[in-house]
C-alpha cells in the first residue's frame, strides 16, 4: 500500500481558494506572476505535484490519476472543501480528472494548455518527446536520473487517458486557454471546450507557455472570467 505523501506548497492571498497546478518537470514558482496578481483577491495556492520541485516522489503510480488523488488529500489537509483549480500542461489534465473524480470540490475550472490524450499534442513535439522516452528507458535500472527523466516523459507518452464524452459530466464553470502556437493542436483545444457544458475559450497570441510569457494577458482573461464567476454566485 503506497504511503500518502505531503505535498509542499506556496501560499498568498486570502478569500476563496484557488490552487494552481504547474505542468511537466516544474513547480509552483511557474505561477509567480499569478500569484502576485490573484492574492489580491484569493486565496491563491501553488502546489508542487509528486515528484516535483520540493514535493516527494512517494511510492505510489506516477500518473496523472494519482495526482489527482493527490490533490483530493492535500485538500483535505488544508480543510479545502472546494476551490477554483487553474491547471497549466499536465496541471489542466489533473484539473480535468479531478472535475470528473470530484465535483463538487470544484467550483470553477481554468484549463490552460490541457490535453485529453497523447494525440493532442503537435507530432514535431511528441516525436522528440517519445524518442527520448525510449532512450531513458534503458538506462532506467542503473541511473536514478534516467528513471526520473523516464517517469516525466511517460506522463507524456502514455498519459492522459480522458475521452471527450467524459467531459460532458463536468458542471463546473469553465475557461479553456492556449496560446496561437501552442504545442497542443488548437482543433484538440476547441474539443476539450466543446465537450465541457458551458466552458468559454480564450486563444492568446503566444506558444504554449502564455502564463509564463503572457502573465498581462493570460491573467486578464482569467479575472473577466473569475469576475464573472462572483457576479453569479
Amino acid at each position: 500500500m503506497a504511503v500518502e505523501i505531503a505535498l509542499h506548497y506556496e501560499e498568498k492571498g486570502a478569500g476563496n481558494p484557488l490552487v494552481l497546478l504547474h505542468g511537466n518537470g516544474e513547480d509552483g514558482s511557474y505561477f509567480k506572476s499569478q500569484i502576485e496578481f490573484f492574492s489580491e483577491s484569493y486565496r491563491v495556492i501553488a502546489v508542487d505535484t509528486r515528484g516535483h520541485g520540493r514535493s516527494p516522489r512517494g511510492d505510489a503510480p506516477f500518473t496523472i490519476a494519482q495526482f489527482a488523488e493527490d490533490l483530493a488529500g492535500f485538500m483535505d489537509g488544508l480543510g479545502l472543501r472546494r476551490a477554483i483549480i487553474l491547471g497549466f500542461s499536465d496541471g489542466a489534465n489533473i484539473a480535468m480528472r479531478f472535475a470528473l473524480n470530484c465535483p463538487e470540490r470544484v467550483r470553477a475550472l481554468v484549463l490552460n494548455g490541457g490535453n485529453l490524450d497523447p494525440s493532442g499534442i503537435k507530432r514535431s513535439v511528441q516525436v522528440p518527446i517519445e524518442l527520448g522516452y525510449r532512450l531513458t528507458k534503458n538506462f532506467a535500472k542503473r541511473s536514478a536520473e534516467a528513471k526520473r527523466h523516464m517517469e516525466l516523459l511517460g506522463l507524456m507518452v502514455n498519459e492522459p487517458n480522458i475521452k471527450p464524452e467524459e467531459l460532458g459530466a463536468i458542471r463546473a464553470p469553465t475557461l479553456v486557454l492556449a496560446g496561437t502556437r501552442d504545442m497542443v493542436k488548437e482543433s484538440h483545444t476547441r474539443l476539450i471546450a466543446r465537450s465541457i457544458p458551458g466552458a468559454k475559450l480564450s486563444i492568446i497570441e503566444g506558444d504554449h507557455f502564455i502564463a509564463g510569457k503572457k502573465p498581462e494577458r493570460f491573467n486578464v482573461a482569467v479575472g473577466e472570467f473569475l469576475k464573472e464567476i462572483e457576479e453569479n454566485c
